[in-house]
Protein backbone atom coordinates (compact mmCIF):
# COMPACT_ATOMS: atom_id res chain seq x y z
CA UNK A 1 0.00 0.00 0.00
CA UNK A 2 1.05 3.57 -0.28
CA UNK A 3 3.99 4.55 2.22
CA UNK A 4 2.93 5.69 5.69
CA UNK A 5 4.10 9.08 7.56
CA UNK A 6 6.20 8.16 10.33
CA UNK A 7 9.02 9.51 11.77
CA UNK A 8 12.66 8.51 12.62
CA UNK A 9 12.30 8.79 16.21
CA UNK A 10 8.30 6.83 15.99
CA UNK A 11 10.10 4.25 13.98
CA UNK A 12 12.70 3.40 16.77
CA UNK A 13 10.35 3.61 18.93
CA UNK A 14 8.18 1.07 16.99
CA UNK A 15 11.00 -1.73 17.19
CA UNK A 16 11.47 -1.30 20.99
CA UNK A 17 8.07 -1.58 21.61
CA UNK A 18 7.55 -4.71 19.65
CA UNK A 19 10.25 -6.16 21.81
CA UNK A 20 8.70 -5.39 24.92
CA UNK A 21 5.95 -7.19 23.95
CA UNK A 22 7.91 -10.15 22.84
CA UNK A 23 9.90 -10.04 25.99
CA UNK A 24 7.20 -8.71 28.77
CA UNK A 25 3.44 -8.97 27.58
CA UNK A 26 3.14 -12.07 24.71
CA UNK A 27 4.66 -15.07 27.04
CA UNK A 28 2.01 -14.12 29.87
CA UNK A 29 -0.97 -13.48 27.39
CA UNK A 30 -2.73 -16.90 27.84
CA UNK A 31 -1.76 -17.47 31.68
CA UNK A 32 -4.12 -13.70 31.97
CA UNK A 33 -6.39 -14.83 29.56
CA UNK A 34 -7.89 -17.67 32.20
CA UNK A 35 -7.14 -15.53 35.04
CA UNK A 36 -9.66 -12.93 33.36
CA UNK A 37 -6.93 -10.05 34.11
CA UNK A 38 -3.39 -8.78 33.32
CA UNK A 39 -0.83 -8.41 36.13
CA UNK A 40 -0.29 -5.43 37.33
CA UNK A 41 3.36 -5.59 37.03
CA UNK A 42 2.78 -5.72 33.48
CA UNK A 43 1.83 -2.07 33.58
CA UNK A 44 4.86 -1.04 36.04
CA UNK A 45 7.57 -3.04 33.85
CA UNK A 46 5.60 -0.40 30.78
CA UNK A 47 6.26 2.58 32.42
CA UNK A 48 9.67 1.76 33.17
CA UNK A 49 10.20 1.61 29.64
CA UNK A 50 8.12 4.87 28.61
CA UNK A 51 5.93 3.07 27.04
CA UNK A 52 2.46 3.54 29.18
CA UNK A 53 2.05 6.97 28.60
CA UNK A 54 3.99 8.94 25.94
CA UNK A 55 2.46 12.03 26.37
CA UNK A 56 3.00 13.80 30.01
CA UNK A 57 5.25 16.29 30.41
CA UNK A 58 8.89 15.13 31.58
CA UNK A 59 8.02 16.41 35.11
CA UNK A 60 5.42 13.83 35.77
CA UNK A 61 7.46 11.13 33.91
CA UNK A 62 6.36 11.25 30.55
CA UNK A 63 8.05 12.07 27.10
CA UNK A 64 6.38 15.04 26.77
CA UNK A 65 5.27 14.72 23.44
CA UNK A 66 1.28 14.80 22.20
CA UNK A 67 1.69 13.17 19.02
CA UNK A 68 -0.84 10.61 18.31
CA UNK A 69 1.14 8.66 16.32
CA UNK A 70 3.07 7.47 19.21
CA UNK A 71 -0.34 5.70 20.49
CA UNK A 72 -1.15 4.77 16.80
CA UNK A 73 1.95 2.41 17.15
CA UNK A 74 1.13 0.88 20.50
CA UNK A 75 -2.54 -0.44 19.73
CA UNK A 76 -0.90 -1.21 16.13
CA UNK A 77 2.03 -3.58 17.43
CA UNK A 78 -0.71 -4.94 20.51
CA UNK A 79 -2.67 -6.34 17.65
CA UNK A 80 0.10 -7.59 15.75
CA UNK A 81 1.86 -9.26 18.59
CA UNK A 82 -2.13 -10.87 19.77
CA UNK A 83 -2.06 -9.02 22.73
CA UNK A 84 -4.66 -6.60 22.04
CA UNK A 85 -7.04 -7.38 25.46
CA UNK A 86 -4.10 -5.87 27.45
CA UNK A 87 -5.90 -2.70 27.76
CA UNK A 88 -2.62 -0.26 27.90
CA UNK A 89 -4.33 2.55 25.76
CA UNK A 90 -7.92 2.04 27.88
CA UNK A 91 -5.43 3.82 30.89
CA UNK A 92 -2.91 5.64 28.87
CA UNK A 93 -4.43 7.34 25.89
CA UNK A 94 -8.06 7.45 26.70
CA UNK A 95 -8.59 8.25 30.09
CA UNK A 96 -5.33 9.61 31.21
CA UNK A 97 -5.84 13.04 29.15
CA UNK A 98 -9.47 13.79 31.65
CA UNK A 99 -6.24 14.85 34.26
CA UNK A 100 -4.49 17.20 32.18
CA UNK A 101 -7.27 18.62 30.19
CA UNK A 102 -9.52 19.31 32.93
CA UNK A 103 -7.50 18.36 36.37
CA UNK A 104 -6.02 21.02 38.70
CA UNK A 105 -2.27 21.45 38.80
CA UNK A 106 -2.75 19.86 42.09
CA UNK A 107 -4.88 16.92 40.86
CA UNK A 108 -2.26 16.56 38.24
CA UNK A 109 0.51 16.61 40.29
CA UNK A 110 -0.52 14.24 42.83
CA UNK A 111 -2.06 11.14 40.01
CA UNK A 112 0.02 11.80 36.95
CA UNK A 113 3.52 10.58 38.16
CA UNK A 114 2.60 7.36 38.99
CA UNK A 115 -0.44 6.75 36.12
CA UNK A 116 2.80 7.22 34.00
CA UNK A 117 4.61 4.91 36.01
CA UNK A 118 1.84 2.50 36.21
CA UNK A 119 1.68 1.97 39.95
CA UNK A 120 -1.57 3.94 39.29
CA UNK A 121 -4.22 1.67 36.69
CA UNK A 122 -7.02 4.12 35.53
CA UNK A 123 -10.71 3.32 34.72
CA UNK A 124 -13.54 5.53 33.59
CA UNK A 125 -17.38 4.39 34.74
CA UNK A 126 -19.81 5.61 32.13
CA UNK A 127 -21.77 2.68 31.18
CA UNK A 128 -24.65 1.89 33.62
CA UNK A 129 -27.24 -1.20 33.56
CA UNK A 130 -29.69 1.03 31.78
CA UNK A 131 -27.57 3.60 30.26
CA UNK A 132 -25.05 3.31 27.35
CA UNK A 133 -24.03 5.82 24.78
CA UNK A 134 -27.49 8.00 25.93
CA UNK A 135 -25.44 9.54 29.29
CA UNK A 136 -28.97 11.81 30.08
CA UNK A 137 -30.52 8.17 31.18
CA UNK A 138 -27.80 8.04 34.25
CA UNK A 139 -28.92 7.18 37.07
CA UNK A 140 -25.65 7.36 39.41
CA UNK A 141 -25.88 11.05 41.43
CA UNK A 142 -23.39 13.15 42.82
CA UNK A 143 -25.28 15.54 45.41
CA UNK A 144 -23.28 18.51 47.24
CA UNK A 145 -22.61 18.43 50.81
CA UNK A 146 -20.57 22.08 51.21
CA UNK A 147 -17.39 20.19 51.94
CA UNK A 148 -17.35 16.96 49.47
CA UNK A 149 -20.41 15.33 47.13
CA UNK A 150 -22.33 12.45 47.83
CA UNK A 151 -21.63 9.83 45.39
CA UNK A 152 -24.02 6.75 44.58
CA UNK A 153 -25.01 4.91 41.97
CA UNK A 154 -23.95 1.23 40.21
CA UNK A 155 -21.96 0.76 37.36
CA UNK A 156 -21.02 -1.72 34.61
CA UNK A 157 -19.16 -3.12 32.04
CA UNK A 158 -15.99 -1.24 33.17
CA UNK A 159 -13.04 -1.81 31.77
CA UNK A 160 -9.94 -2.02 34.32
CA UNK A 161 -12.55 -2.67 36.83
CA UNK A 162 -10.77 -4.93 39.11
CA UNK A 163 -7.55 -3.44 38.45
CA UNK A 164 -7.94 0.23 38.18
CA UNK A 165 -7.15 2.45 41.89
CA UNK A 166 -8.06 5.57 40.78
CA UNK A 167 -11.89 5.73 38.72
CA UNK A 168 -13.37 8.68 36.86
CA UNK A 169 -17.26 8.15 37.72
CA UNK A 170 -19.64 10.05 36.03
CA UNK A 171 -22.86 11.43 38.25
CA UNK A 172 -25.29 13.56 38.10
CA UNK A 173 -25.35 16.76 40.10
CA UNK A 174 -28.38 17.94 39.76
CA UNK A 175 -31.11 15.02 38.83
CA UNK A 176 -34.48 16.83 39.45
CA UNK A 177 -33.48 20.34 37.98
CA UNK A 178 -31.50 19.63 35.22
CA UNK A 179 -30.73 15.76 34.17
CA UNK A 180 -27.52 17.37 32.07
CA UNK A 181 -25.60 18.22 34.51
CA UNK A 182 -23.02 15.78 34.83
CA UNK A 183 -19.77 16.00 36.84
CA UNK A 184 -16.74 13.59 36.84
CA UNK A 185 -15.18 12.59 40.02
CA UNK A 186 -11.82 10.81 41.61
CA UNK A 187 -12.73 8.09 43.46
CA UNK A 188 -9.55 6.23 44.62
CA UNK A 189 -9.47 2.55 45.65
CA UNK A 190 -10.25 2.01 48.97
CA UNK A 191 -12.78 5.04 49.24
CA UNK A 192 -15.39 3.53 51.83
CA UNK A 193 -18.97 2.50 50.44
CA UNK A 194 -16.85 1.77 46.97
CA UNK A 195 -16.96 -2.28 45.96
CA UNK A 196 -16.28 -3.98 43.06
CA UNK A 197 -18.54 -6.58 41.93
CA UNK A 198 -17.04 -10.23 40.50
CA UNK A 199 -15.10 -10.07 37.30
CA UNK A 200 -17.67 -10.24 34.32
CA UNK A 201 -17.37 -13.38 31.75
CA UNK A 202 -16.93 -12.17 28.52
CA UNK A 203 -17.27 -13.52 24.38
CA UNK A 204 -13.51 -12.34 23.66
CA UNK A 205 -11.33 -9.66 25.34
CA UNK A 206 -10.52 -12.09 27.96
CA UNK A 207 -7.13 -11.00 29.61
CA UNK A 208 -9.64 -7.12 29.79
CA UNK A 209 -10.83 -7.44 33.26
CA UNK A 210 -14.09 -5.83 33.07
CA UNK A 211 -16.59 -5.76 36.50
CA UNK A 212 -19.42 -3.86 37.94
CA UNK A 213 -18.51 -0.85 39.70
CA UNK A 214 -21.00 -0.08 43.24
CA UNK A 215 -21.40 3.46 44.84
CA UNK A 216 -23.27 3.78 47.94
CA UNK A 217 -22.59 6.92 50.06
CA UNK A 218 -18.82 7.43 49.06
CA UNK A 219 -17.90 10.87 50.00
CA UNK A 220 -15.80 12.42 47.70
CA UNK A 221 -13.96 15.26 48.72
CA UNK A 222 -13.83 18.68 46.46
CA UNK A 223 -10.46 18.30 45.52
CA UNK A 224 -11.03 14.97 43.75
CA UNK A 225 -13.89 16.89 41.64
CA UNK A 226 -12.39 17.06 37.73
CA UNK A 227 -12.88 20.15 36.86
CA UNK A 228 -16.16 22.22 36.90
CA UNK A 229 -18.86 19.34 38.37
CA UNK A 230 -21.65 20.63 36.26
CA UNK A 231 -19.73 20.06 32.76
CA UNK A 232 -19.23 16.31 33.05
CA UNK A 233 -21.28 16.15 29.86
CA UNK A 234 -19.00 18.44 27.85
CA UNK A 235 -15.86 16.86 28.93
CA UNK A 236 -17.15 13.46 27.67
CA UNK A 237 -18.11 14.93 24.57
CA UNK A 238 -15.06 16.33 24.27
CA UNK A 239 -12.99 13.05 24.36
CA UNK A 240 -15.15 11.05 22.33
CA UNK A 241 -13.39 12.23 19.16
CA UNK A 242 -9.93 10.49 20.38
CA UNK A 243 -11.84 7.95 22.01
CA UNK A 244 -13.72 6.82 18.67
CA UNK A 245 -10.27 7.22 16.88
CA UNK A 246 -8.59 4.99 19.17
CA UNK A 247 -11.53 2.33 18.35
CA UNK A 248 -10.64 2.63 15.00
CA UNK A 249 -6.96 2.83 14.99
CA UNK A 250 -6.97 -0.76 16.91
CA UNK A 251 -10.04 -2.12 15.15
CA UNK A 252 -8.33 -1.79 11.39
CA UNK A 253 -5.03 -2.79 13.03
CA UNK A 254 -6.77 -5.90 14.37
CA UNK A 255 -8.19 -6.42 10.29
CA UNK A 256 -4.64 -6.33 9.04
CA UNK A 257 -3.46 -8.54 11.11
CA UNK A 258 -6.57 -10.80 10.72
CA UNK A 259 -5.72 -10.58 7.32
CA UNK A 260 -2.40 -11.45 7.17
CA UNK A 261 -3.00 -14.59 8.59
CA UNK A 262 -5.84 -15.81 6.95
CA UNK A 263 -3.65 -14.90 3.39
CA UNK A 264 -0.50 -17.14 4.56
CA UNK A 265 -3.45 -19.89 5.41
CA UNK A 266 -4.67 -19.98 2.27
CA UNK A 267 -1.17 -20.12 0.65
CA UNK A 268 -0.11 -22.84 2.73
CA UNK A 269 -3.78 -25.18 3.00
CA UNK A 270 -3.94 -27.51 0.40
CA UNK A 271 -7.30 -28.63 -1.36
CA UNK A 272 -8.19 -31.03 -4.39
CA UNK A 273 -3.74 -31.01 -4.72
CA UNK A 274 -3.99 -27.50 -4.45
CA UNK A 275 -3.09 -24.49 -2.32
CA UNK A 276 -6.27 -22.35 -1.53
CA UNK A 277 -4.89 -19.32 -2.74
CA UNK A 278 -5.29 -21.01 -6.37
CA UNK A 279 -8.74 -20.85 -6.17
CA UNK A 280 -10.06 -17.96 -7.91
CA UNK A 281 -12.81 -17.70 -5.16
CA UNK A 282 -10.07 -17.37 -3.00
CA UNK A 283 -8.36 -14.55 -4.57
CA UNK A 284 -11.40 -12.57 -5.51
CA UNK A 285 -12.84 -12.57 -1.79
CA UNK A 286 -8.95 -11.29 -0.72
CA UNK A 287 -8.40 -9.12 -3.30
CA UNK A 288 -11.76 -7.13 -2.31
CA UNK A 289 -10.66 -6.97 1.44
CA UNK A 290 -7.16 -5.74 0.52
CA UNK A 291 -8.31 -2.97 -1.58
CA UNK A 292 -10.93 -2.19 1.49
CA UNK A 293 -8.15 -2.56 3.60
CA UNK A 294 -6.20 0.11 2.05
CA UNK A 295 -8.15 2.85 1.16
CA UNK A 296 -9.55 2.74 4.99
CA UNK A 297 -5.81 2.47 6.44
CA UNK A 298 -5.27 5.94 4.04
CA UNK A 299 -8.34 7.84 5.51
CA UNK A 300 -7.85 6.82 8.87
CA UNK A 301 -3.87 7.79 8.67
CA UNK A 302 -5.37 11.13 7.26
CA UNK A 303 -7.56 11.11 10.80
CA UNK A 304 -4.36 10.45 12.74
CA UNK A 305 -2.70 13.37 10.87
CA UNK A 306 -6.03 15.99 11.06
CA UNK A 307 -6.19 15.03 14.64
CA UNK A 308 -2.78 16.20 15.65
CA UNK A 309 -3.69 19.53 14.28
CA UNK A 310 -6.52 19.57 16.59
CA UNK A 311 -8.97 19.46 13.66
CA UNK A 312 -10.60 16.37 13.97
CA UNK A 313 -14.33 16.72 14.17
CA UNK A 314 -16.75 14.13 16.26
CA UNK A 315 -18.65 13.18 12.65
CA UNK A 316 -15.26 12.38 10.48
CA UNK A 317 -13.86 10.48 13.89
CA UNK A 318 -17.76 8.46 13.63
CA UNK A 319 -17.13 7.36 10.06
CA UNK A 320 -13.70 6.24 10.57
CA UNK A 321 -15.09 4.01 13.71
CA UNK A 322 -18.26 3.02 12.11
CA UNK A 323 -16.37 1.73 9.04
CA UNK A 324 -12.97 -0.20 10.30
CA UNK A 325 -15.45 -1.81 13.00
CA UNK A 326 -17.57 -3.09 10.44
CA UNK A 327 -14.46 -3.91 7.96
CA UNK A 328 -13.31 -5.36 10.76
CA UNK A 329 -16.21 -7.86 11.47
CA UNK A 330 -15.97 -8.84 7.50
CA UNK A 331 -12.51 -9.46 7.79
CA UNK A 332 -12.44 -11.72 10.75
CA UNK A 333 -15.61 -13.61 9.37
CA UNK A 334 -13.90 -14.02 5.94
CA UNK A 335 -10.80 -15.51 8.01
CA UNK A 336 -12.70 -18.09 9.56
CA UNK A 337 -14.64 -19.62 6.45
CA UNK A 338 -11.43 -19.38 4.51
CA UNK A 339 -9.85 -21.20 7.58
CA UNK A 340 -12.28 -24.46 7.80
CA UNK A 341 -12.92 -26.03 10.67
CA UNK A 342 -9.59 -25.02 11.48
CA UNK A 343 -11.12 -21.24 12.06
CA UNK A 344 -13.60 -22.62 14.58
CA UNK A 345 -10.76 -24.06 16.77
CA UNK A 346 -9.32 -21.79 19.40
CA UNK A 347 -5.61 -22.80 18.78
CA UNK A 348 -5.66 -20.66 15.48
CA UNK A 349 -5.36 -17.30 16.14
CA UNK A 350 -8.21 -16.22 13.38
CA UNK A 351 -10.76 -18.02 15.92
CA UNK A 352 -9.83 -15.71 19.05
CA UNK A 353 -9.91 -12.83 16.82
CA UNK A 354 -13.05 -13.34 15.41
CA UNK A 355 -14.43 -13.41 18.97
CA UNK A 356 -12.38 -10.32 20.48
CA UNK A 357 -13.80 -8.35 17.18
CA UNK A 358 -17.40 -8.45 17.97
CA UNK A 359 -17.31 -6.19 20.70
CA UNK A 360 -15.69 -3.08 18.87
CA UNK A 361 -19.23 -2.42 17.26
CA UNK A 362 -20.33 -1.92 20.60
CA UNK A 363 -18.19 -0.18 22.52
CA UNK A 364 -16.62 3.56 22.16
CA UNK A 365 -20.48 4.21 20.67
CA UNK A 366 -22.03 0.91 18.51
CA UNK A 367 -22.73 1.69 14.75
CA UNK A 368 -26.33 2.43 15.11
CA UNK A 369 -25.11 5.53 17.16
CA UNK A 370 -22.33 6.08 14.50
CA UNK A 371 -24.48 6.43 11.94
CA UNK A 372 -26.57 8.84 14.16
CA UNK A 373 -24.14 11.39 14.31
CA UNK A 374 -22.96 11.07 10.97
CA UNK A 375 -26.98 11.29 9.28
CA UNK A 376 -27.44 14.42 11.69
CA UNK A 377 -24.86 15.93 10.51
CA UNK A 378 -25.81 15.16 6.79
CA UNK A 379 -29.07 17.78 7.86
CA UNK A 380 -27.51 20.86 9.35
CA UNK A 381 -28.93 23.69 7.44
CA UNK A 382 -24.97 24.78 6.70
CA UNK A 383 -24.09 21.51 5.24
CA UNK A 384 -22.21 22.02 2.01
CA UNK A 385 -22.24 19.95 -1.31
CA UNK A 386 -18.59 17.82 -1.43
CA UNK A 387 -17.52 19.92 -4.64
CA UNK A 388 -17.52 23.20 -2.55
CA UNK A 389 -16.55 21.50 0.88
CA UNK A 390 -13.06 23.38 0.65
CA UNK A 391 -14.36 26.56 -1.14
CA UNK A 392 -14.16 29.53 1.30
Amino acid sequence: MLKRDFTAEQMMFRDAYRKFLQQEIVPNMETWREQGIVDREAFRKAGEQGFLMVWPDEVFGGLGDDDFRFEQIILEENQYALTGDWGSTLHSRLIGPYLTRFGSEEQQKRFLPKCVSGETILAIAMTEPDAGSDLAGMRATAIDHGDHFLLNGNKTYISNGINADLVIVAAKTDPTNDPRKIGLFLVERGAEGFHRGAMLKKMGQKAQDTAELFFENVIVPKKNVLGDPSSGFIYLMEGLAEERLIAAVGSLAMAQKAFDITLEFTRDRKLFKRSLGDFQNTQFKLADLRAELDMQQVYLDHCVKVHGQGQLTAEDAAKAKLLTTELLGKVVDEGVQLHGGAGYMDEYPISRLYTDARVTRIYAGTSEVMKLIIGRDLYRNEAVPFIDRDMP
